[in-house]
């Protein structure tokens, strides 16, 4: 039994069921019986409910609010700080102000901040501490490089803003990562590919880098399950996902436009349903096709995975482990995705779900499985049975808990050395 610990944990945006990894870290944690403090910035008030409800499960939340005046001015200053708009966006004075007098005037076992977005709160949690005297271990969870995926999208995005924003930010998000591994005791990634990368990233700038592990992505099983009451409608795809997030519209265009008229050449009874918040022009530009339905936001997402005959993710690119694919494995949902989804996952291909090289490929695993009734069913229930081995949340939260717990004892010995 591990010991239970008094955690700071430091989030640049709410957590909530969207931020999906901070909020079931936090929310697995607390159940362990750690002590947690959020700190963490909102933006309007469903964030503020969100903060509220945690506080409801017995978390302690200090929010205070994004100023997005304060953020433009950031994001104008960020080149000549030499800072990559990410890590620039999100701080904002009253919080990190909020950050210092926490470690001044308490004690916490462990500090971990989330994302690039919050890294510079991180730099600041360790020089406050070191000014105290304080071995605190500061834990950073970069969740993915962002600077990998930048690589990805200045060639393969959809948009060409898009495309020359990732190549402006680039070159100085590369230095920043690089950079700023030596300030954390410990980096976490989701995938073996971000870890990586981000080692990679520390060697071309000469910086020490701590002990980079993997803590892969979880799901809630509880909520994206099959619902063993609802008849699955016929011939009907879901693409899950923000589609406003620009490799998810890259995924949108390249399936709407590339793979679907592949698929309904054999079956024109299909029909594609696109399901997320904040749709791009481009993305409901889509549904003028009448076999596209853009749902826009809806209240749960569950319902439409376990509605659908098959869940499709064919990524142009990406970083870290696809939610998406989780969770409409998680409702036994059989999933038809690209060898870009696979970096993070450990799943198998032909047995868990269908991977496809290229657009044919796609199109032949979608018919193939929406003609099968038999082997989307074996596919689907052994998609479910693979993310309750390996992608449970209270498992993952306890990965974790020992990696806090390893990270404490070495700092603890190398003090007394």
């Amino acid at each position: 039994m591990l010991a239970t610990r008094r955690i700071l944990f430091i989030v640049p945006y709410m957590p909530n069921v969207i931020r999906t990894r901070p909020y079931n870290l936090i929310r697995a944690l607390a159940g362990e019986g750690h002590a947690i403090t959020v700190l963490t910035l909102v933006q309007d008030d469903a964030e503020v409910a969100d903060a509220e409800a945690l506080r409801a499960e017995g978390i302690r939340v200090i929010t205070r609010p994004l100023s997005r005046a304060h953020s433009l001015m950031n994001s104008a200053m960020a080149p000549a700080r030499r800072e990559p708009l990410q890590a620039a966006y999100c701080w904002q004075s009253s919080l990190a102000a909020d950050l210092s007098a926490l470690l001044r005037d308490e004690t916490f076992d462990v500090v971990h901040v989330e994302h690039l977005r919050g890294s510079r709160y991180g730099i600041l949690a360790r020089s406050t501490l070191a000014a105290a005297c304080r071995t605190t271990p500061v834990v950073w969870d970069s969740v993915d490089c962002i600077s990998h995926l930048f690589r990805q999208a200045s060639a393969y995005g959809t948009r060409w803003l898009n495309r020359m924003i990732a190549r402006v930010e680039l070159p100085g998000t590369e230095r920043f990562e690089g950079r700023i591994l030596k300030h954390f005791d410990m980096v976490l990634t989701t995938s073996p590919v971000d870890r990586m990368e981000l080692i990679r990233l520390a060697r071309q700038q000469n910086s020490a880098a701590p002990s980079v592990n993997v803590l892969p992505n979880g799901v809630d099983l509880d909520t994206f399950k099959p619902d063993l009451a609802v008849e699955r409608d016929p011939a009907t795809l879901v693409l899950s996902g923000k589609m406003s997030y620009h490799a998810n519209v890259a995924m949108a265009v390249h399936l709407a436009q590339e793979i679907m008229p592949i698929v309904w050449a054999e079956r024109p009874d299909t029909r594609l349903q696109i399901v997320g918040k904040a749709p791009t022009a481009e993305v409901r530009s889509l549904a003028k096709d009448p076999r596209i339905i853009v749902t826009g936001q809806v209240p749960q997402i569950q319902p439409y995975l376990s509605r659908a005959t098959i869940a499709v993710a064919p990524i142009v690119y990406s970083a870290g482990i696809q939610n998406k694919i989780l969770e409409a494995m998680a409702c036994a949902t059989p999933v038809v995705t690209t060898s870009s989804a696979m970096q993070g996952l450990a799943a198998e291909p032909g047995r868990h779900l269908l991977v496809g090289e290229d657009k044919h490929q796609v199109a032949e695993a979608i018919i193939g499985l929406i003609n099968d009734p038999v082997r989307r069913e074996e596919m689907g229930q052994a998609g479910r049975y693979f993310v309750e081995e390996n992608h449970n949340w209270c498992s993952i939260a306890g990965q974790l808990s020992r990696h806090y717990e390893d990270l404490m004892t070495y700092r603890s010995e190398f003090v007394a050395v």
